[in-house]
Formats: C-alpha cells, structure tokens, sequence
C-alpha cells in the first residue's frame, strides 16, 4: 500500500499544480488579451455602435438634401426663398425694407 502523504509526493503535486495553473494562466492571457480576445471585441463593439450612430445621422442629413434637391427642380417656389433669404433677392415692384437694430449700450463701461 502506497503512502501518498508523504512529504515528497506532496511536494511534486504541488509543483505539477503550479505547473498546470500556470499554463492555464498563459493559455487564457489571449482569450482576454490579445488581438481577438474579449477586451478587443468590447472595442470594436462600441467603435461599430458609434460609427452606425454618424451613419443614422448622416442618412438624415442625405436625406433631407435629396428633399431639397428634388424640390428645387420640381418648382421655382424653392429657388425664389433660397434666391430671397439666402442672396436677398427682391421681386420687381416689392420695396426693401431692412431694420437696423443699434447696438446694445447697456454694458457697463470699464473706467480707466
């Protein structure tokens, strides 16, 4: 009958114990760590959920040019507001009337 509680087959299957855990260690080190591991799968993740958020925005915005693209060669009413707001455009026998607001003097002034 074998004696296993000796203290040098303690001593080897303690260190066999070290041995193994310690390549276990090593073997889980890429799993979590490396090029594909979890840590690098949770970056991606959350770089593919920001990039779809600009794709929604940019699709909204693409959109609404195509809008106004459509309806600028639909019908004059959209050139005549972009020509009125945008360059100031008046129709002939229209009067121009611009408001000068003055600047605001209600600031304190520094005393020098």
């Amino acid at each position: 009958m074998a004696n296993d509680s000796r203290p040098g087959n303690r001593k080897v299957l303690r260190t066999v114990l070290y041995v193994v855990g310690g390549l276990f260690l090593l073997l889980q080190y890429p799993l979590w760590f490396g090029s594909g591991g979890a840590v690098a799968v949770w970056q991606l993740n959350r770089e593919i959920a920001a990039q779809q958020a600009e794709n929604a925005k940019l699709r909204e915005r693409n959109n609404t040019l195509d809008a106004e693209v459509k309806d600028l060669k639909q019908g004059s009413a959209a050139i005549e507001e972009r020509a009125r707001t945008e360059l100031g455009m008046v129709k002939k026998g229209e009067a121009f009337f611009q408001i000068v607001v003055p600047p605001d003097n209600t600031a304190p002034k520094k005393s020098q």
